[in-house]
């Protein structure tokens, strides 16, 4: 894809759903991520002429977000913050999944509500890493780069936070009404 601003061809457009997740992991809340993602786009258009034509694009767009993110924390460092904790509603079932029996779907969902809330608790450092990695599916060097930090600080907080979340999910994971058999 070409990095030029063009009115044929959008600047990063194919990476919005990953901002408004990562957005959402930093904010908390749906009507902010939105607003930070919105800000996101018009500093990236500001810039992009300066932006050179070998650059990743995905890395410097999740860059520019953080980067607004952070600007934004500390313009509001005393007003209290309101935080929104629910999940992802809606979203539409694959097509295969009439093939699953009715329980297998209903413990997935669950799991996967539990591993978003868990992932949630998490430290915001921990919570971005994991994002960034496993969501987005960022390289360390990628990661380091929208972070501002080493490579070998990126992979030591991917560990903690990947022992952290296997520790908070040891507990809720089982839980007896959720095993597959009365384990």
């Amino acid at each position: 894809m070409s990095l030029k601003n063009s009115d044929t061809d959008p600047l990063g457009i194919e990476h919005m759903d990953g901002l408004y997740g990562y957005a959402l992991v930093l904010t908390r809340n749906h009507a902010e991520a939105e607003d930070l993602v919105q800000e996101t786009y018009v500093r990236a258009m500001q810039a992009v002429s300066r932006l050179r034509a070998d650059s990743n694009l995905k890395g410097w767009l999740f860059t520019i977000l953080r980067n607004v993110w952070l600007n934004q924390l500390r313009k509001r460092r005393t007003a209290p913050q309101m935080i929104e904790i629910d999940g992802e509603e809606g979203f539409a079932d694959g097509v295969g999944t009439s093939l699953k029996d009715a329980h297998e779907i209903y413990v997935s969902e669950v799991e996967k509500k539990q591993i978003r809330a868990a992932i949630q608790k998490l430290p915001i450092q921990l919570c971005e890493i994991i994002l960034l990695r496993e969501y987005e599916e960022l390289s360390y060097q990628e990661i380091a780069n929208v972070l501002g930090c080493p490579v070998g600080t990126v992979m030591s907080r991917l560990g903690r936070a990947r022992c952290k979340l296997r520790d908070m999910l040891a507990e809720t994971l089982k839980m007896p009404n959720l095993s597959r058999g009365g384990e």
